[in-house]
């Protein structure tokens, strides 16, 4: 059966061909013809999705494992003696402390008041309060005593030597700065000799 073919022009109001297109020309029409072809798109999605697929990320913001733990993970330490001796002082219990303590501190007080009988020192005073020892020695400094019970210590201010911390040492029964193991009340003994000009015994 014989195909009819539709002409140019009806061929070319179907498919809205430009006008230019619709001559007889053969030529101008197979120059022309890939206008009449589908448009391909720039890119198949469904042939080549998997290039869109976002990158995966790790959930991990470490370079390490997280069970990894370094030495740098701990802080500057806070107390600046050696541990046995903070566990030995953990250990003392709160009753014995106290009672150890406050009959140093005490004992300091009653020492310290005859001390300033017999000096000459313009705002010279022995003042306790609230578990707290004051010393002051006028233009001299003042010496602060106060327990620490939470750390089972003896805290020191001294205008000499500073800031001290002093633990309880079963051995020597003494109170010890463990940092330089100076004592308590020789190391105040030393620095009001040296401060007031006259020799002091606290023991």
């Amino acid at each position: 059966m014989a195909t009819k073919l539709l002409p140019l022009r009806k061929l070319s109001r179907i498919l809205k061909v430009p006008s230019f297109l619709s001559s007889s020309s053969s030529s101008s029409f197979r120059k022309y013809s890939y206008l009449l072809e589908p448009t391909r798109p720039l890119l198949d999605l469904s042939d080549n999705v998997h290039q869109f697929h976002p990158p995966s990320f790790s959930r991990s913001f470490c370079s390490r494992p997280l069970d990894f733990v370094g030495d740098d993970s701990r802080g500057p330490a806070t107390i600046d003696y050696s541990l046995e001796a903070f566990q030995i002082s953990s250990l003392m219990h709160e009753g014995e402390f106290h009672r150890l303590a406050d009959s140093t501190i005490h004992g300091l007080q009653e020492k310290l008041e005859e001390f300033g009988d017999d000096l000459q020192i313009d705002g010279f005073d022995v003042d306790y309060g609230n578990e707290v020892l004051t010393l002051r020695l006028g233009d001299l400094g003042t010496y602060v005593l106060n327990k620490q019970t939470p750390n089972r210590q003896i805290w020191l201010s001294s205008p000499a030597s500073g800031p001290s911390r002093f633990d309880w040492d079963q051995d020597s029964q003494a109170w010890i700065y463990r940092r330089n193991k100076a004592n308590l009340l020789r190391l105040l003994e030393t620095e009001l000799a040296q401060l007031c000009g006259k020799p002091i015994n606290l023991s």
